[in-house]
């Protein structure tokens, strides 16, 4: 009988540390763990939002770049159908000088040989004055 007293104190004591130690203990535990493993979701939470955008701005970033580059092959068409329309122009003009001065060529031509032809005469008759004697009717 003379234990009993211990073991209501050691009961008293044991029921004492659950209420004052190991409940107060057991919850600010509990309480970490969410705090931490809820850091942790947060985290990966954010990690996933970070992924998901770095992905949304490469996908902009490479319309962006396709667009730039349909843009220059635009403009690099465009340039090179001025610089065709510059070139017909130009070939077209230097047909044109090349056309009149062939046809200018020509008419100094025809005006040459009709001088020539017009002259043929009076040169063939100084030949003959010169080459026949004076006998045969020339005039030396």
């Amino acid at each position: 009988m003379g234990a009993i007293p211990t073991t209501l104190l050691f009961i008293v004591l044991v029921l004492a540390y659950q209420f004052l130690v190991q409940s107060p203990l057991t919850a600010t535990l509990a309480k970490r763990r969410a705090l931490t493993e809820g850091a942790m979701e947060d985290a990966q939470k954010a990690i996933a939002d970070a992924e998901a955008r770095t992905a949304e701005y490469a996908a902009k970033l490479r319309q962006a770049r396709a667009e730039v580059y349909k843009v220059r092959e635009q403009r690099v068409k465009q340039w090179n159908a001025e610089r065709d329309a510059q070139l017909d122009v130009a070939r077209k003009a230097a047909g044109q000088k090349v056309s009149q001065a062939r046809a200018e060529l020509e008419a100094e031509a025809a005006a040459a040989r009709q001088t020539i032809q017009g002259t043929v005469g009076d040169l063939a008759g100084q030949v003959v004055r010169a080459v026949m004697p004076v006998a045969a009717g020339g005039s030396r």
